[in-house]
């Protein structure tokens, strides 16, 4: 499938924000608001989708009722943005009801990470068009430094394609040199979407995966490894990329991978990082962009083609 690349965020542009997760109730509303205000001054306009705050199913709004924001934000011409506004647990739920023929013709950014990650790669596997894995629009507000945000600046206005910050330590765990699109997000989201309806293509990509250890014990991160591995994912990527996974066991998501992996014969790199995952640092991640990782460079992976243009 083609790839369809969108187009630059300029100052003065309208940010959509949709709820394609979890609900914003509570003390979340604030801190949209709050993140609305950062954004506006700015100098981007901010515009909310019609069910923003919706939570008909008193865990979140409805899975039509998603869908239908997320379709109505790709046709309307004055956003040239979609931001999720936060993660949670089941934005897979509006697969069947989006709109990927309207979203191929007008395609333009859209970001989030956490839950998010089974929309954004859905609708790349589903229309070409290529996604972000990126900080929610809540999190601006809530993020104790502005490095998500001046890493969301940096990507979609200035198309910039560095990789995080200067200086960031990389860790090889295996060596090697590999190229291929970038796919995956959080752990637990892209181990569901691996085989069935909904599945997505691992063949020669370049899998990147982090996962929040509040919610995941180290045994529950292995299963969702071995599910991958007994369906094959590891048999098709070409290279791994790790990010953040912290839990009160201290055992790393690097371990666990490694243990699941075993003596396997697999050829494929695999690199690790803080610059991505449930954590401050959050750079922006383009999925289904080709990537390069050399094991033998300072910076480990570096971005090949434009992401937007």
């Amino acid at each position: 499938m083609d790839r369809v690349i969108p187009d630059k965020l300029k100052i003065g542009d309208t940010i959509g924000v949709i709820a394609p997760s979890g609900p914003i109730i509570g003390n979340k509303i604030e801190e949209i608001e709050k993140a609305r205000e950062i954004v506006e001054s700015a100098g981007f306009k901010v515009k909310y989708s019609k069910n923003l705050f919706s939570n008909t199913n008193e865990y979140s709004s409805t899975a039509k009722e998603k869908a239908e924001d997320i379709n109505e934000m790709f046709a309307d011409k004055e956003v040239k943005m979609i931001w999720c506004a936060k993660g949670g647990a089941n934005s897979n739920s509006t697969f069947e009801y989006i709109d990927y023929e309207l979203i191929k013709q007008n395609p333009k950014i859209i970001c989030g990470y956490s839950d998010i990650t089974s929309l954004t790669n859905m609708i790349t596997a589903r229309t070409g068009l290529i996604t972000f894995s990126g900080t929610n629009f809540k999190t601006i507000a809530t993020d104790e430094t502005d490095y998500s945000y001046n890493e969301v600046i940096k990507r979609f206005v200035d198309g910039s394609l560095e990789i995080g910050q200067e200086g960031e330590e990389y860790r090889v765990l295996k060596d090697g040199i590999a190229q291929g699109e970038l796919i995956g997000g959080n752990l637990n989201l892209t181990s569901g979407m691996v085989a069935g309806r909904y599945s997505i293509d691992f063949k020669d990509k370049i899998l990147f995966l982090e996962e929040l250890g509040y919610e995941t014990d180290p045994e529950l991160a292995s299963n969702f490894l071995y599910y991958m591995k007994q369906n094959g994912v590891f048999e098709q990527i070409v290279g791994l990329w790790i990010g953040n996974y912290e839990h009160e066991s201290r055992i790393s998501l690097e371990k666990i991978i490694l243990d699941v992996i075993g003596d396997e014969k697999y050829e494929f790199p695999i690199i690790k990082s803080n610059n991505f995952g449930h954590i401050e640092t959050k750079t922006v991640i383009p999925i289904g962009i080709k990537a390069k990782i050399d094991t033998s460079k300072e910076r480990k992976i570096e971005l090949i083609d434009e992401c937007v243009k």
